[in-house]
Order: structure tokens, then sequence, then C-alpha cells
């Protein structure tokens, strides 16, 4: 069996995959075009998955399984993978600590001021006027109650904050103190202080929040989006923002990226900007890995379902 890689990274990781499975022949490429003809043998492909177009899905004459080592999808061809029957698994899930440690960052950042504390000490300012808040009795909502959603409800509820989660089936997931449905969300939503978005990209999610949704959220919300850019319409949030419909926005995805130079949240106080960087850790590529072995064994045994299937009706 041939197992291919359109990327080359972390010889130790490759290494070890190669020794605990010393009888299928693993070939690390830089990029896809390196791959070359290769695809054409290949029965598993390792990916992060913005390189698969459906030429290459119709060149991959013997493919079966392809391994995402990431969670976004919204770049693959879907149609042809239906099509032709092939199984794709993520590594949802290896975000979590990461992205859950960020949002609690943005939630203190915002409670304790520390940014304008920041700069009183870059100008020599002895300022003890500036109003703190607690983020104990305050009421999260998460929209895209997973994996993610779900750590960050759990380090939530240390600070004592209230959490709320929705998701597509209102199913009850950990960590939350209630679940409701997708089609809740405007019944949810007054009763928010911070309302964060992880939701993935797909079309029932593209610019789901708008001007209906900032005046349905308290004129002291706010507004803090780690999953994908256009779950947030810009130009109604940018109008909502100066209306005081809601008062701030932590933003680490945007419907084009990088942001362009000239766009109005870099002048903007009451947005706040990180370059998607909220998923970034040393140890992205060793849970990744850890899915694919996983899977792997179940794969070679004859087992199913593997971990993080995808629905390829759904996109996720």
């Amino acid at each position: 069996m041939d197992i291919v890689a359109s990327f080359n990274r972390r010889q130790e990781l490759q290494r070890d995959i190669c020794d605990e499975f010393p009888n299928i022949n693993f070939f690390f490429y830089k990029n896809m075009a390196e791959l070359g003809s290769h695809i054409e043998r290949a029965e598993v492909l390792i990916t992060y998955g913005e390189d698969v177009t459906a030429q290459t899905i119709l060149r991959a004459k013997n493919l079966k399984w392809i391994m995402v080592m990431s969670a976004g999808l919204e770049k693959m061809p879907f149609h042809i993978l239906e099509q032709k029957g092939i199984l794709v698994t993520n590594a949802r899930g290896i975000h979590k600590i990461p992205m859950a440690e960020m949002a609690i960052g943005y939630l203190l950042q915002y409670t304790k001021r520390l940014s304008e504390f920041n700069q009183q000490q870059r100008e020599g300012i002895w300022n003890r006027k500036l109003q703190m808040t607690e983020l104990f009795g305050k009421t999260l909502l998460i929209v895209g109650a997973g994996a993610i959603g779900s750590q960050i409800a759990k380090y939530a509820s240390i600070f004592g904050m209230k959490t709320i989660g929705v998701n597509r089936t209102g199913q009850i997931v950990e960590h939350f103190d209630e679940i409701f449905r997708m089609e809740e969300l405007h019944n949810v939503l007054p009763k928010a202080d911070f309302v964060l978005s992880v939701l993935p990209s797909t079309e029932k999610t593209k610019g789901i929040f708008g001007m209906d949704q900032f005046r349905l959220m308290k004129k002291e919300a706010v507004l803090i989006n780690m999953g994908r850019g256009d779950a947030v319409n810009e130009t109604e949030l940018i109008d909502a923002l100066e209306r005081n419909e809601i008062a701030h926005a932590f933003l680490d995805v945007f419907q084009t990226e990088p942001l362009p130079n000239d766009h109005p949240f870099w002048k903007m106080e009451k947005v706040t900007i990180t370059p998607h960087v909220s998923a970034i850790t040393p140890q992205y590529l060793p849970r990744a890995f850890e899915i694919f072995r996983e899977n792997l064994t179940l794969y070679l045994q004859g087992k199913r379902p593997l971990k993080n299937e995808i629905d390829l009706n759904r996109g996720y």
C-alpha cells in the first residue's frame, strides 16, 4: 500500500509513523505538484486539504481515503469525492486547547482592560480609575458547540460563567449549562454577555451574524469570531459597532485574509484583531498525526467508522 503526503514537515514525525507501520510505503512530498504521477497509485493521501482539486481526485485511480491534517474543509471538492466514494477524515479537535486558551485570553483582556493598562504603561500614566469587571456570573454563548466549543465552555465554567451552546441538533454537549438548536439562535442571543463563534464554513453558516443578530444582542455584549470569517457580515458589523448595537468585537478570522491594509477594522477602537492565530501551537502536527495513527490502525483492520469521518453531503 502506498500512502502519500503533500507536505514534508517534522522529520521525527515521519520517521515515527514509518517505524510503527513498516509494511506500508510512505512517501512525503513538499507539495501536491511534486507528488506528480504518484497520486495515480496512492491508496491514501495525507494533506492539509487546500491543495486537493477535482482534477487531482480524477487522476487518483486507486485513492480510497484522504486524511486532512486540519479542521477546515471548505476548499475540498466534495461532489467528486462523493461520486468516487472516497472516505475523508480530518483533524477536528486538535485545535481545542489552544483555541480555548485564546478565548479565555480575549475574555480576560476585555473584562480586566489589559490593553488600556498596556497603553498607560507605554505613556507612563498611573491611573487606577479604569473600571474593570468580572467573568464570574457572566453568560457566554458559544455558537458551534463541538469539541472546541466544549473545551472553551469547560474553561469558562472554572471562572464561574454560565455557558450556553448552540449546535445543529440541540444535542447535549459536555460542559454546557444549556444547549439550543441553530434555529433557536435568535432566542438566546439577548441572554449573552459574550457571543463566541467557532462555526465552520458551510452554506448555512455564511453571514449568520448580521445586523438582525447584532440588534438582538445586549448593547454591552461582545462578539468573538474564532471560526471562519464568512460567518460574520463585516459591513454590518462595522455599522453595528458604530451605532453602539454591541460594545466590542474580537476577530481572529476574516472574509479576506490577510486583512487588507485599508480595511476599516484596523482603525476601530471597538475591534481587536488577531491574524488567524488562535489555533497555532507546537503540538498541532503531533496531535494530527496521533489521529492519523489511530485511524490507520482501524483502516488496516477494516473497521469503521474512523475518527472524524466527514459527511460529504454536509461538508463537515
